[in-house]
C-alpha cells in the first residue's frame, strides 16, 4: 500500500532533499546548481524485506537564479538495515533547464589559461559572501557534494553543503579539470558538521565526476 504524506512531513522532506542533491549531482555544473524549492506531493510505500520507497513531486530552483524553477518527479528507495548501500534515486525533470554551455565554457577556458593552479579557501566566507569569480567553484562543489550526500544518506539524515574549507586545482595532462576539495557538510538531524575530502573531475562535455571521497576526522575542520 502507498501512503500519502503531508509535503511538510519530516520523512518526505529528507527524501526530497536527497532527490534534489542527486539531481544536482547529475545535472549540475560550474554554471548551474539546483536546490530544493518545495515539495508538492509525497507518498511512501513499505516494501517487505526491501525498504521504504518515496514517491515525490518537487520544485527545484536554480541556485544563482531563484526565479528559474523546474518541476521534478522522483523516487527514492532506502534499503532496509544495510548502511552500506546508497539509496536508489531516480528523477525526471519536466521542462528545460537553463542552458549553461556558455557559462561552463567561460569557466573552463579561464581555469585552463591560469598560469598557476587555482587555490582558494572559505567559500562562502564567515559573512556568507562568495566572490563572483568563485561562484563556479562553489557550484561545482555543490554538484559534487550531491554525490557524497547520495552515497551517505539514510532515512534519518539530511545533509547540506555548509562551506568549502579549501580547494586546490590539480595539474593534469589531459583535457579535464581536477580539483581537490575539503568541504564541510552539515547534517541537519544530528547538527553535526562533518569535514569531507573529495576529488572532482569536470569537463564541459561531461557530467561532474567524484573520483574519490572520504570522511575526515573532526579536527580537520579547525
Amino acid at each position: 500500500a502507498v501512503m500519502e504524506l503531508p509535503p511538510s512531513h519530516y520523512a518526505a522532506a529528507r527524501a526530497a532533499a536527497l532527490a534534489a542533491h542527486y539531481a544536482c549531482y547529475r545535472r549540475g555544473s560550474p554554471g548551474r546548481g539546483l536546490a530544493l524549492r518545495a515539495v508538492r506531493r509525497a507518498s511512501r510505500q513499505d516494501i517487505d524485506d526491501v525498504g521504504h520507497k518515496y514517491y515525490l513531486e518537487l520544485v527545484l530552483e536554480d541556485v544563482l537564479d531563484k526565479d528559474s524553477t523546474v518541476n521534478c518527479t522522483a523516487e527514492v528507495l532506502y534499503h532496509l538495515g544495510n548502511k552500506n548501500i546508497a539509496p536508489d534515486v531516480q528523477f525526471t525533470i519536466e521542462g528545460e533547464l537553463k542552458n549553461t554551455d556558455e557559462a561552463d565554457n567561460v569557466f573552463y577556458n579561464r581555469i585552463k589559461s591560469l598560469e598557476k593552479e587555482l587555490v582558494a579557501e572559505k567559500i562562502p566566507d564567515s559573512h556568507g559572501n562568495v566572490p563572483p569569480e568563485m561562484e563556479p567553484i562553489r557550484l561545482l562543489a555543490w554538484a559534487a557534494s550531491g554525490y557524497v550526500i547520495w552515497q551517505n544518506s539514510t532515512e534519518n539524515t539530511i545533509f547540506q553543503l555548509a562551506q568549502i574549507k579549501h580547494v586546490k586545482q590539480v595539474k593534469r595532462i589531459d583535457e579535464y579539470l581536477e580539483f581537490d576539495y575539503m568541504i564541510l557538510l552539515h547534517e541537519m538531524v544530528s547538527q553535526e558538521i562533518i569535514p569531507w575530502q573529495m576529488t572532482v573531475l569536470w569537463h564541459p562535455q561531461h557530467t561532474v565526476q567524484v573520483t574519490e571521497d572520504s570522511r575526515q576526522p573532526k579536527h580537520a575542520s579547525e
